[in-house]
């Protein structure tokens, strides 16, 4: 955990000289030091946290039936505890994002999975040289599915996120985490669901499409990923609606089926943070 610590640093401190183009955001404001100040004392107390979607979609590799075709959507929002700025330059705020799993094609339309996943985080900006380049996260949170019995999954993270934007196009980030399991039924939730993640996000130069790849490393010595996929296209430059593609393949997409493979397409709809997305 310290050598990835380390690592996270050094990447940060290299990459930050090369973030000196203007960095804007997707309502393709500007992004200085000043603005983003502003953004983050005088934003609404909720606000969008994660990527907030609704998409539909089949199985990829096996045959199509109604039991691996399936609806996933997911609600995330933040809220900020204080409006001034903390001491180290820092914000804290509170965060809720709950993930869905619905099975509409079956009798009865059950939702099969739901995960919770409420946390508190202490976020501080990066600039240099008046220059937004990223920010840095200390995130505690929790997850599970709210069951019981046998079907119980939860788990916590205490967890360090960074971001950090390469240019005004292309922003790289990654999370490491101390996993604390608390559930004897997913005892070993880490060779599934992971112990780090890094990944990219761009934006074309006229901010109507945007994609992203996350890559999360499970437990082991193997190359072993779960490997997320993303597009989406905006319908107008004013909003932040868009059309999305959601491609997701291995293990971990849902707490109660954690070891099981998936390989699965969806399409559908997301509504976007102004900045980049967290992840």
């Amino acid at each position: 955990m310290r050598k990835l610590l380390l690592i996270l640093i050094a990447f940060i401190a290299a990459a930050a000289p090369a973030a000196m183009a203007q960095i804007v955001s997707f309502d393709g404001r500007p992004m200085d030091a000043d603005s983003v100040r502003y953004d983050f004392e005088h934003q609404p107390y909720f606000g969008l946290y994660k990527d907030n979607y609704f998409i539909f979609g089949p199985a990829i590799g096996q045959r199509v039936t109604r039991a691996n075709t399936n609806v996933k959507f997911q609600i995330s929002i933040a809220q900020r505890l204080t409006r001034s700025v903390l001491p180290f330059g820092t914000y804290l705020y509170l965060f809720y994002t709950q993930k869905v799993f619905w099975n509409v094609l079956q009798e009865s339309l059950p939702m099969t999975d739901l995960n919770f996943n409420p946390g508190i985080g202490l976020t501080k900006p990066l600039f240099v040289k008046d220059r937004y380049i990223g920010k840095l996260s200390l995130i505690i949170e929790h997850e599970s599915n709210g069951r019981d019995s046998i079907q119980s999954r939860s788990w916590n993270k205490i967890s360090l996120a960074g971001s950090i934007f390469i240019d005004k196009q292309l922003m790289v980030h990654g999370k490491v985490w101390i996993p604390i399991v608390d559930s004897s039924n997913n005892s070993d939730i880490l060779r599934y669901s992971g112990i780090y993640q890094v990944g990219m996000q761009f934006l074309s130069p006229n901010q109507r499409f945007t994609g992203s790849v996350t890559l999360v490393k499970r437990q082991g010595w193997n190359l072993n990923y779960n490997t997320i996929l993303e597009l989406a296209y905006r319908f107008s430059r004013r909003d932040n609606e868009y059309f999305f593609v959601q491609y997701y393949n291995g293990y971990g997409e849902g707490l109660l089926d954690y070891k099981q493979f998936h390989s699965q397409l969806r399409v559908g709809f997301v509504i976007k943070p102004r900045f980049f997305s967290e992840f």
